[in-house]
This record gives structure tokens, C-alpha cells and sequence, in this order.
């Protein structure tokens, strides 16, 4: 039963609250935090820094969905990417300097990531190293042949002599430079011809292919100037050219990686899969700036021939001297 002093209270209240005031509504739960940064989270991911709301990984088969979701689910840039580089040349590169970003990964990510793997497998398929032997028999020209490094390849060791008396001995009657900076170049090449031989050249592949990655630094830059010199007109700048060479070189490397699994497991048809690779690596190249700079196709095939030429030349340059650089870093 009400009483005339609750009545009055009830009056007041009402008085207090505006007559166009909405409804009150039953009380909603507190908006998600993200774990990364606390911002409130409206979405599936936060609007501050990115990261996707997800409840923390506590079982393992909890880890599992959430790697392969992020593998295999329908948003994920990988496969798109992935696709666009093995079929599509060029694509890559004209939507990136479209504008058109986000649905792909970063070129320089791209680019990293397929080449480390790319080098790290190549490291471990290696090859045996092989050497240039002359040999002058007493009566004809001299003879060459490409040898495995093996114990012979540096002679053998005198009875009751070190292995670093043996390394000594040989590379001072084998280390004989006569050309330009003498005094600096013959001491290093000596300390390098004895690490070789006392290591008897096993570690010398590892350090070459640890060296090529960041040849591959200069190597690149240096193409993107030559190709603005053949681009001088219509105008074209710098960065276009360098995202072209990481998406092709990128593409390479995944293809060659590609292939080298394949051949190992269909061997005998190991020399097909290489000249298909091989052919459609030179297709490539060609319909990928086609794309991107849209000139003819006799003009781009003759750039693409003069192009060529100067990546052959620059690459053997490159090779050697990191070879050089190898040899001289063991």
C-alpha cells in the first residue's frame, strides 16, 4: 500500500527525468579488451593495433586449429599471393603500385621469406664441390678437368709432417700472386689457402651460400638501375623497377624450390621438369614487363634480351667475387 510520503518521492523522480528522455535499457555485458594493447574490440580485430580477438591458446589441438586457420582460411594473403607470383607476372607488382596492397603480402617480406627458404634448402642439396685440375704431362699440352675436393686434392703429407706444416708448405709453393696491391693481397690469400687446406675445403660451400642472400642486395639494386636506363622514357621511377626484380626473383626461387622437389621425386623425369622450368622462368619474364610497362612485344623482347645479356655478365661477376670473398672469410 502506497503512502502519501512514497507517493511524493515517486512525483519528484518523475519530475526529475526529462519527458523525451529514452527508454532505459537492461544492462549489456562490457565490450571485449584485446590482449595486445586493452582497446575496447568491436570486431574480430582490434582497431588500434591489428591483433585478432581470439581466446588464449591453452591445448595444443587449440594451437593446431589456429595455425591452420591462419594457413588455410579464405581471408589469409598467403595462397593469394602465392598464386598470383607462380600465374600471373606481373600482377604482384601492378597492384601494388596501384594502390591495392592489403590483399597481398609485402614485397620485401615476400621476398625474404621465399629466399631464405630458398637458400636454406639449397644448402642442405648442395652438391660436392668441384675443382679445376691442370695437370702438364712430359710430352703435349696441358690437360684440364673439373675434380671432386678430396683428401688428394691438396697432396699428401710428408712422413712425420703437421697438418699445419703440411697446409704451409703447399700453399707457399701454390700462392704466388704478382698482380696489383701485392703486399696486401698475397698474405691474405695465404692465410686463406691455409684455412682451406686445413679444413680441407668442407666448410667452404656453407660460407658461399651464406654469402649469395646478401649479394643478392647489391645484385638487385644494380639491375633496377639498368632497367631505369632502358625505361628512360616514358618516365618511370626507381622503386617501380626494384618491386619488379623481387617479385620475379622471389618467383625463381619459389619455382626452382618447386621443381627441385618434384625431380626428387619423379627422377626420371628430372631433365623435363628443368627445361619447363627453364622455359617458362624466360616466359615469365618477359609477360611480367609486358604487364607492368606496357610496351610492345618486340620492344619488350628486345629489352628483355639486352636485359639478359647484363644479368649474365653481372651475375658471373657476382659469383666470382663472392666466391672470392668466401674463400678469403673462411
Amino acid at each position: 500500500m502506497n503512502t502519501p510520503a512514497a507517493a511524493g518521492r515517486v512525483s519528484d523522480a518523475a519530475a526529475a527525468v526529462p519527458a523525451d528522455a529514452p527508454a532505459a535499457s537492461p544492462a549489456s555485458p562490457a565490450s571485449p579488451r584485446c590482449d595486445n594493447c586493452g582497446a575496447a574490440v568491436s570486431g574480430r580485430y582490434c582497431a588500434a593495433c591489428g591483433q585478432r580477438l581470439e581466446p588464449p591458446v591453452h591445448t595444443l589441438w587449440h594451437f593446431t586449429r589456429a595455425a591452420t586457420e591462419d594457413l588455410t582460411h579464405a581471408d589469409s594473403r598467403l595462397w593469394r599471393t602465392l598464386g598470383a607470383l607462380l600465374l600471373r607476372p606481373g600482377h604482384l607488382t601492378g597492384e601494388f603500385l596501384a594502390g591495392r596492397r592489403a590483399r597481398y603480402l609485402p614485397p620485401v617480406r615476400l621476398y625474404l621469406v621465399i629466399s631464405v627458404v630458398f637458400f636454406l634448402w639449397a644448402s642442405a642439396m648442395h652438391s660436392q664441390v668441384r675443382v679445376v685440375r691442370v695437370t702438364e704431362p712430359d710430352q703435349g699440352p696441358a690437360r684440364t678437368e673439373l675434380a671432386p675436393l678430396g683428401e688428394d686434392t691438396f697432396g699428401a703429407a710428408l712422413p712425420g709432417e703437421s697438418a699445419e706444416q703440411h697446409a704451409e708448405r703447399f700453399c707457399s709453393s701454390g700462392v704466388n700472386y704478382d698482380g696489383p696491391w701485392r703486399e696486401r693481397i698475397q698474405p691474405a690469400a695465404h692465410r686463406a689457402c691455409v684455412r682451406l687446406v686445413l679444413d680441407k675445403g668442407h666448410s667452404l660451400p656453407e660460407v658461399f651460400m651464406h654469402n649469395v642472400p646478401r649479394a643478392m642486395f647489391v645484385f638487385l639494386p644494380l639491375l633496377a638501375g639498368v632497367m631505369m636506363l632502358m625505361y628512360w622514357r616514358p618516365r618511370h621511377y626507381y622503386v617501380e623497377h626494384l618491386l619488379l626484380f623481387l617479385h620475379n626473383h622471389a618467383f625463381v626461387f619459389l619455382l626452382l624450390l618447386l621443381a627441385g622437389l618434384a625431380s626428387a621425386l619423379l627422377k626420371p623425369l628430372a631433365g623435363w621438369i628443368s627445361a619447363a622450368a627453364a622455359l617458362y622462368i624466360a616466359w615469365y619474364a618477359y609477360r611480367s614487363m609486358r604487364v607492368v610497362y606496357g610496351q610492345s612485344r618486340s620492344l619488350t623482347l628486345g629489352k628483355l634480351v639486352l636485359l639478359s645479356f647484363f644479368y649474365l655478365v653481372s651475375g658471373a661477376l657476382m659469383i666470382g667475387l663472392v666466391s672470392l670473398y668466401s674463400v678469403f672469410t673462411l
